[in-house]
């Protein structure tokens, strides 16, 4: 079993030692930011599995995730039911509880929800988006020319799309986004860490927001839907060389 993402232990020098009495539990972080506690657990669990220190496959066990997080079984429960539902984790017949392992029809499934939705986004945002926030767009677009650490471009990549789904101004939209974006975690390494993709990418957003300048709805949608459509080929050929 894999081991969780555990805060790094004490070292025995004194500075570490005055910097170990600061450091908070989540426990002590939920109380005084006053959320409820089970949500508390559900990002600590959702950043675990964002970080790779919970992968696919991984068995989760309560009184584990209770001890770690300093929080009670009860919202622990509560966080990993509401995961259950949203597909982050599920019930295997001989391992109980662990992180969901997606198959190639469910990531099948992922893309084209992300095409559709994408290039929904685009389109609204050729029409609704304001001349500020598009500029904002190629600039984070060309940004991406300044990078050549994989971490660095999956960030700004985030950033690129994230601000895609603001622009479309529909709050609905949005919140499926946001959804679909908790079950891409699953996918695990980006397909910017693919050789050339990056180069690829950069050009694909690029002809996204000029179509956006243009305030052409079809060419925005067309152009996302293919961005989408490219980034799945990348992903179908690390599933099935096993590289996922």
């Amino acid at each position: 079993m894999e081991d969780y993402h555990v805060r790094q232990s004490v070292d025995r020098t004194g500075s570490s030692m005055a910097e170990s009495k600061s450091r908070k539990s989540p426990a002590e972080s939920a109380n005084e930011r006053g959320e409820p506690r089970s949500e508390q657990a559900y990002r600590y669990i959702v950043e675990a599995i964002k970080e790779g220190s919970l992968r696919p496959g991984t068995r989760i066990r309560e009184v584990d995730l209770a001890e770690r997080t300093g929080l009670s079984r009860t919202p622990v429960r509560e966080a990993l039911n509401r995961l259950q539902m949203e597909g982050l984790v599920a019930n295997d017949p001989a391992r109980g509880t662990i992180v969901t392992e997606l198959d190639h029809g469910m990531v099948s499934e992922l893309y084209a929800m992300r095409e559709v939705l994408e290039g929904t986004a685009a389109r609204l945002s050729a029409r609704h988006a304001s001349d500020v926030e598009i500029t904002f767009l190629r600039e984070i677009s060309e940004r991406d020319e300044q990078f050549t650490e994989t971490l660095d471009l999956v960030k700004n990549n985030k950033l690129f799309h994230s601000t895609l789904y603001r622009c479309a101004h529909n709050r609905y939209l949005l919140k499926m986004l946001h959804s679909l974006q908790d079950s891409m975690v699953l996918l695990g390494r980006s397909t910017l860490a693919k050789p050339g993709r990056p180069q690829t990418a950069r050009q694909e957003h690029a002809a996204i927001v000029t179509a956006l300048e243009s305030r052409d709805p079809d060419t925005a949608e067309q152009h996302a839907r293919t961005h989408i459509r490219e980034a799945y080929k990348v992903r179908l050929e690390a599933f099935f060389e096993g590289e996922t």
